[in-house]
């Protein structure tokens, strides 16, 4: 008689839970500042999780006295509109708040979570949620620009017991990530692998595959493998107009679609001033180099990086950089990288460094149309009070 299969089984016993989310995004972080001293705080507009009505309360200058170097938050039920009934019913909840990098993601630093607390007396949340000084520095302000997360997760009385698959849930295999851009870059650096395409780039050689360069560029594509191609037999293409060590990077890219990080806010910054010196000179050996690369971006047709150069060159945006900058936006059709000038430029004194480092001198030589956009951009923001100077 055969031994019959061992029968099993599973359950769990269910606390009942909803839980949901809202993004408070602030656009005009000094402007709130300035506003609300410390102790006051503006809401946000009501959202519901599991029947219950909620707000944020945004401190952005401290709750008390001393969170005064912070910003606050909070989340309150709104007994008023408490679609769940509100009114001396406990309203069991955990909050958890995060601060939100470009991405639209948690930073791990910056992300609380309070326990389980009865929310129908009073509000909870952080007095020292984030240091001022440390967002003021942070690439995640940016565009004076900042979003928080606020999850939710209501608890309900009831207790339930639930039927559970034995099995399903330990059945699973682990997938690592994605390794396609490390093994091409390997493949680029091998360079004896299948290579058969050869450039020379201000005396410098580098070997490529045309394939893949074909795939990623439609310029290339056409230099390649169009009706102007490169012959097969041809020993070496010449590239003018790009330094050795952009064209590398350019290359890089095409294999990986990652660069090396070039934010300045990432570079070390030491206290004596032969090292501020060198600080100084890493950010703009940084910038320089995101300016080439943007202009080979585009001149290979290379639309992703273009766009990250463009993102990269808004944290180098300052009052000696930004007409060179918003001239190379207007040359190379970088809309995102303009509107980012136009926004820093938004301030009278944004724009008197401008005219000191003879900035609207340059935008006039090379690039008359974008001064006229700049001119009437701002003149509804600031009063105009300087005159563009006269250039031969």
């Amino acid at each position: 008689m055969p031994t019959p299969e061992p029968s099993t089984s599973a359950s769990a016993i269910v606390s009942g839970t909803v839980t949901g989310h809202h993004v408070l995004t602030i656009d005009g972080y000094s402007r709130t500042k300035a506003k609300l001293p410390t102790g006051r705080f503006t809401a946000s507009r009501p959202f519901t999780v599991g029947g219950h009505s909620w707000s944020i309360h945004y401190y952005p200058s401290g709750d008390r006295s001393d969170t005064a170097g912070f910003i606050s938050v909070f989340l309150e039920l709104n007994p008023a509109a408490d679609a769940g009934g509100g009114g001396s019913e406990p309203v069991d909840a955990r909050v958890t708040f995060s601060l939100l990098d470009q991405a639209g993601r948690s930073v791990p630093s910056h992300t609380m979570a309070t326990d389980l607390h009865d929310f129908a007396a009073t509000g909870f949340g952080f007095g020292r949620f984030i240091e001022r000084s440390y967002l003021e520095q942070s690439e995640h302000l940016k565009n004076d620009r900042f979003a928080i997360r606020c999850d939710v997760v209501v608890f309900s009385d009831e207790l339930r017991a639930e039927a559970r698959t034995a099995d399903a849930a330990a059945l699973s295999v682990a997938v690592p990530p994605s390794d396609l851009s490390q093994h091409l870059g390997g493949l680029l650096a091998a360079k004896e692998l299948g290579a058969d395409v050869t450039f020379l780039v201000a005396g410098e050689t580098f070997t490529a595959h045309r394939c893949v360069l074909a795939a990623r560029s439609p310029v290339f594509r056409a230099e390649l493998f169009g009706p102007m191609k490169e012959s097969a037999a041809t020993a070496v293409i010449t590239v003018d107009d790009i330094e050795p060590d952009v064209f590398r990077n350019l290359l890089t890219f095409m294999y990986t679609d990652t660069l090396p990080e070039t934010n300045p806010q990432e570079l070390e910054e030491e206290e004596d001033d032969d090292d501020d010196d060198d600080y100084e000179d890493d950010q703009a050996q940084a910038a320089a180099m995101v300016e080439h690369l943007l202009i080979a971006a585009d001149r290979y047709n290379l639309e992703r990086l273009k766009l990250i150069c463009e993102d990269r060159l808004c944290k180098h945006i300052d009052g000696e950089s930004v007409a060179t900058i918003l001239a190379l936006a207007e040359q190379h059709s970088c809309d995102g990288l303009k509107e980012a000038c136009f926004q820093f430029l938004s301030s009278r004194s944004a724009l008197n460094s401008l005219v000191a480092t003879d900035g609207m001198e340059h935008l006039a030589r090379w690039c008359p149309s974008v001064l006229n956009q700049l001119m009437s951009k701002v003149a509804a923001l600031v009063p105009v009070d300087f005159v563009v100077r006269e250039t031969r």
